[in-house]
């Protein structure tokens, strides 16, 4: 009798998933894998140019907000330098809409004033659109659905927040303002079904994650949440499993590997045989669930 077939693992399937896309999340699954194309230098460069050019003289893209702000996450991810006149273009789009009408916690009722969301405790976010415009149902990059209006604008302000601090604007009082808020808001996140949706509290984390040292005591409280959350599936009621895994991994904190240890075997229940995990959002998460895995192989392994 012949040997038996073995199974191939997770990561092998990843392997295969990423070794011949020409996409920006085929680069970056090659690079975390250790096998990166001669090719993708030039690859790299080839997307930034396409992508550069969607870019609207305004410094939007065609979509909205969502696209606008991920376009900028997307150019930094190919290697574009912050200074880059297409990335200050999105990113000066994205700086005239800080405190404009629409953003969330604008204007104050009781209900809001007892929460502490309204705008005498929040300021400092982006609003994507203006306050008579409907957004929700809106879906990020990471294929999270958000479908109550408030917490669409508080997650794609917190995305917007993520660029800012990417591109090196961490020194503009007003963004240091929406950290803040951010901060004093979490100080409130200490049940799991309360006022604030599991997934409001991870777009919080994954904003705050990148305010550096002085928001790692708040980031380390919230990462303790979200753990003592997780079910013996490894995955979160009420919570996307792969926008939680993505905040946790953006953290870097000591708890969250074990947390991607942990959901590990619910990663790969999610797997199909050609090393995806569903049709949405089906390279950003395959990207997500690489690091997960790379992440819950030890200390060492590289997240972003």
């Amino acid at each position: 009798m012949g040997a038996r077939a073995v199974s191939p693992t997770a990561l092998e399937r990843l392997a295969l998933y990423f070794a011949t896309l020409r996409t920006r999340p085929g680069i970056l699954g090659r690079k975390i894998l250790g096998t990166p194309d001669p090719a993708d230098r030039g690859l790299a460069l080839e997307l930034a140019v396409r992508l550069t050019a969607e870019i609207r003289p305004d410094g939007s893209v065609t979509g909205g907000a969502v696209p606008t702000i991920w376009r900028g996450h997307e150019l930094l991810d190919l290697g574009v330098p912050s200074y880059d006149p297409a990335v200050k273009r999105l990113c000066a789009w994205l700086f005239e809409r800080q405190g404009r009408p629409g953003a969330y916690g604008e204007g104050c009722d009781k209900a809001r004033h007892q929460q502490r969301v309204c705008e005498h405790y929040v300021q400092g976010f982006f609003s994507p659109a203006a306050p008579e415009q409907r957004l929700a149902p809106i879906t990020l990059p990471n294929g999270k659905v958000f479908r109550a209006e408030p917490a669409a604008r508080f997650a794609i302000s917190c995305l917007g927040l993520r660029l800012a601090l990417r591109a090196g604007h961490g020194d503009r009082p007003a963004v240091a303002q929406h950290l803040e808020s951010l901060r004093l808001l979490a100080a409130h996140w200490h049940t799991w079904t309360g006022f604030f949706a599991p997934d409001v509290m991870v777009a919080g984390l994954h904003a705050l994650a990148a305010g550096g040292a002085a928001y790692r005591s708040t980031v380390q409280t919230i990462v303790d949440v979200v753990a003592a959350h997780q079910d013996l599936e490894g995955a979160w009621p009420h919570a996307d499993f792969f926008a939680t895994l993505d905040a946790l991994l953006a953290t870097d904190a000591p708890e969250a590997r074990r947390v991607a240890h942990r959901a590990q075997a619910a990663l790969e229940a999610r797997q199909r045989a050609d090393g995806a995990f569903g049709a949405t959002a089906q390279q950003e998460r395959a990207l997500i669930a690489l690091r997960v895995l790379r992440a819950a192989e030890g200390p060492h392994a590289p997240s972003r």
